[in-house]
């Protein structure tokens, strides 16, 4: 196979995974234009996440595209490094990225102007999660969505030419409460990176241990937790809806999408009795279309 064929190959592995997520990445109703830059950013997000979980499928395929050594397929920082090396070439004039995720990168930051900061952002939460393990309080763990989902938010805003200071506040309040139910989906998988997002000061509250965690099945003190931190992000998500209301046309479906699928994803979560262990509860699609319908109605 030729080479350009395997790039191609583990690029559209990475890319796939854009089905499995709680909300639409680029969907159909979107210009071109859009769907391109947002799968391209997708691209860039969902590659840096697969580094820093050791959760590529080809790791020294990506290690060879980024330059670095393929035994740095194994270690997770050192692929983060070469990561941010070949991200930068995105924003100089010099020779262009090796990884051809990043390449694709080179049109939209050029298309939309964008800076490096939020991209930097999401490879400094991957690191963190190289070193940082638990969070003590939420604050805490609001402050890591500050980096892991927020950055996202804000380049959906940067590439539809929509951001103000005001709808970057409210795009930051959805990411973080997107992020937040997305740890509730996997704390069992998370468990098993040795990571817990659960705040240290919450689980005291709550007399939940860190075995708990790891049992077949939730107890009550689990599903109190999950409950807790389920109604924190459902709040938060709240008081970032009105800025599906801020914008107009097609962005404004977007951006439903979003805020519906976080929705959806909490009701799952209720709907499983708050028992997050088994498997991670998903939202059905019906769901998800209704709650579509309910942000763009203006329901609470």
């Amino acid at each position: 196979m030729a080479t350009d064929d395997l790039q191609l190959r583990d690029a559209s592995a990475v890319l796939a995974k854009a089905a499995d997520e709680n909300f639409p990445v680029a969907p159909f109703f979107l210009p071109r234009a859009w769907r391109e830059d947002l799968m391209a950013v997708y691209g860039f997000a969902r590659l840096v996440d697969d580094i820093g979980d050791s959760d590529l499928a080809s790791g020294a395929a990506h290690a060879r595209y980024l330059g670095a050594d393929p035994e740095a397929a194994g270690d997770p920082l050192a692929l983060l490094d070469a990561f941010e090396a070949d991200l930068r070439k995105v924003f100089t004039a010099g020779p262009e990225p090796g990884h051809p995720l990043l390449r694709a990168l080179g049109p939209t930051v050029r298309r939309s102007d964008l800076t490096p900061e939020p991209f930097l952002g999401l490879i400094a939460a991957n690191r963190q999660d190289q070193l940082v393990k638990r969070y003590e309080t939420y604050d805490d763990l609001v402050a890591y969505c500050e980096l892991s989902a927020n950055p996202v938010g804000r380049l959906v805003l940067a590439i539809t030419g929509t951001a103000t200071p005001e709808r970057i506040r409210l795009s930051d309040s959805v990411c973080t409460a997107l992020q937040i139910v997305e740890h509730l989906q996997d704390v069992r998988e998370d468990l098993g990176r040795d990571r817990i997002y659960l705040p240290v000061q919450d689980m005291k509250r709550f007399h939940v241990q860190e075995r708990d965690l790891a049992a077949p099945t939730a107890g009550a003190s689990v599903r109190a937790l999950v409950a807790f931190e389920a109604e924190r992000a459902h709040r938060l998500l709240n008081e970032g809806t009105p800025l599906v209301g801020s914008v107009h046309g097609r962005l404004k479906l977007l951006l439903a999408g979003f805020v519906a699928g976080g929705r959806a994803a909490v009701s799952a979560i209720a709907t499983a009795g708050y028992d997050v262990l088994p498997r991670p509860p998903k939202p059905t699609k019906p769901r998800l279309l209704r709650e579509v319908g309910a942000v763009l109605r203006g329901e609470g």
